[in-house]
């Protein structure tokens, strides 16, 4: 199940990343903003947001995090992404006919970011206001927009708070051992040899770990276990 996570509950020490999202709608003349971003490895939302508490609550208790297109769309994009475009799109038109009953406009803007490890953020902004309001300040403010998105993502990696809300497979040393020696490049066969089990209880601990790891190959176990800081490349 795909979950929707709040990272502004969530302890991240020095610095508030709600405060920076009040300041870039105070500074870039929005109504509302969030940052958003997706756990590569179950699909989990994360994110923050100064949207009012009762529209966060509805938009969670709906599911609206499993279909709405400002993220799954968006996070495929590598340009920003003007909300527009959804104007045709069923889901879209469901989850801002609500939005509008809590105050919160469809007209909106995603700017998607990748960052070095191949993780996507989403810095969304909305403003409730003319077609001709909307593109000249789109204009004006699209290159503040960007770098602002770049900041809040950069800060977000850097904090840790990621780490804190992700899933972090719980495997066992057995299982980190071995992937450490596939990582080497060890076989089976020398794998069961090295720890003095059979190559049989090599590979069901590699099949354990890469269901816990969401991994379809053991090459595919062996990266995510890399990226994730459990093993160590060979």
């Amino acid at each position: 199940m795909v979950k929707l996570i709040d990272l502004g509950a969530l302890d991240v020490g020095e610095g508030s990343k709600g405060a920076f999202i009040d300041a870039l709608c105070d500074q870039l003349g929005f109504d509302y903003a969030s940052y958003a971003t997706l756990n590569a490895l179950h699909g989990d939302v994360q994110g923050y947001a100064n949207y009012p508490d009762e529209w966060k609550l509805h938009y969670g208790k709906q599911g609206y995090h499993h279909v709405d297109p400002t993220i799954y769309t968006s996070c495929q994009s590598v340009a920003p992404v003007d909300w527009g475009r959804f104007d045709r799109d069923a889901k879209f038109q469901a989850v801002f006919r609500d939005a509008h009953d809590f105050g919160i406009t469809k007209r909106g803007l995603t700017v998607p970011i990748r960052g070095p490890y191949g993780e996507v953020g989403l810095l969304s902004v909305t403003r409730k206001c003319s077609d001709r309001e909307w593109s000249l300040q789109k204009k004006d403010i699209m290159g503040h927009l960007q770098v602002a998105a770049v900041h809040m993502h950069d800060k977000v990696m850097a904090s840790g708070v990621l780490a804190k809300a992700l899933y972090r497979p719980a495997l066992s040393s057995r299982e980190v051992e071995i992937l450490q020696w596939v990582a080497e490049g060890k076989s089976q066969q020398d794998i069961g040899d090295i720890l003095t089990i059979s190559h049989r209880t090599v590979e069901v601990h590699l099949r354990s770990g890469r269901d816990k790891l969401g991994a379809l190959t053991t090459a595919q176990a062996v990266g995510r276990a890399i990226g994730m800081g459990l093993i160590h490349p060979g």
